[in-house]
């Protein structure tokens, strides 16, 4: 059965190779190469890993990415595709990877001066609210401010941060998890509720 996380996956692999290794992503400095080779690192080094979430070892992890991306492109691509690692699972899967794949591969189709939104199937947007129903919750913590998320297509809501007044992120699904992973590259997205509010959702480092 292929996911939406395993889909994602392979779509992210062949865009990759299909822009090549120098091509710009939305993860700050990185090129594609070193993209393919963090989420490498995040699913196969016991060593790097860690420093994805834990500050302090943060500097393993570049370390580890910097000497993975010394392989060459098409090798890290073929690696990734087989997603041997306790997160490539497939119960575990879909419940750690689904936005981790699907954003990252956003975050190379929207660095490329052609991209346009994609139109998603049913039910992977369903599976991307689900997902980000429950993530959205940590997401939103920095900016210590009230927010539900509205799909303008499903008519779904969801609340991620309990409170009076909450700022309501409304549009696509697919736009919705982009902007709770600090990406501004979005379209079709409404914030709606008190204006400082807002201000603080869209100055707080949201995402990972």
């Amino acid at each position: 059965m292929t996911t939406v996380a395993r889909a994602e996956r392979h779509q992210l692999c062949d865009l990759a190779l299909e822009v090549g290794g120098d091509a710009p992503t939305l993860c700050g400095d990185w090129d594609v190469k070193e993209l393919v080779a963090h989420l490498l690192v995040r699913e196969r080094s016991l060593v790097g890993a860690p420093g994805i979430i834990i500050a302090p070892l943060a500097r393993l992890t570049d370390r580890e990415i910097a000497r993975t991306a010394r392989t060459n492109l098409p090798t890290l691509v073929a690696r990734l595709r087989k997603a041997r690692s306790l997160l490539g699972l497939p119960v575990i899967d879909p419940l750690v990877n689904t936005l981790e794949y699907f954003v990252h591969h956003e975050d190379i189709r929207r660095a490329q001066a052609t991209w346009e939104p994609r139109r998603l199937d049913a039910d992977t947007t369903a599976t991307l609210w689900r997902a980000i129903s429950v993530t959205g919750r940590g997401l939103v913590r920095p900016a210590g401010v009230p927010v539900r998320i509205h799909d303008v297509d499903t008519g779904k809501t969801a609340t991620l941060r309990g409170g009076d007044d909450p700022v309501t992120i409304s549009g696509p699904t697919s736009e919705i998890v982009m902007f709770l992973h600090g990406r501004r590259q979005t379209v079709g997205l409404r914030l709606t509720g008190p204006q400082a509010s807002i201000q603080r959702l869209r100055d707080a480092n949201l995402g990972i």
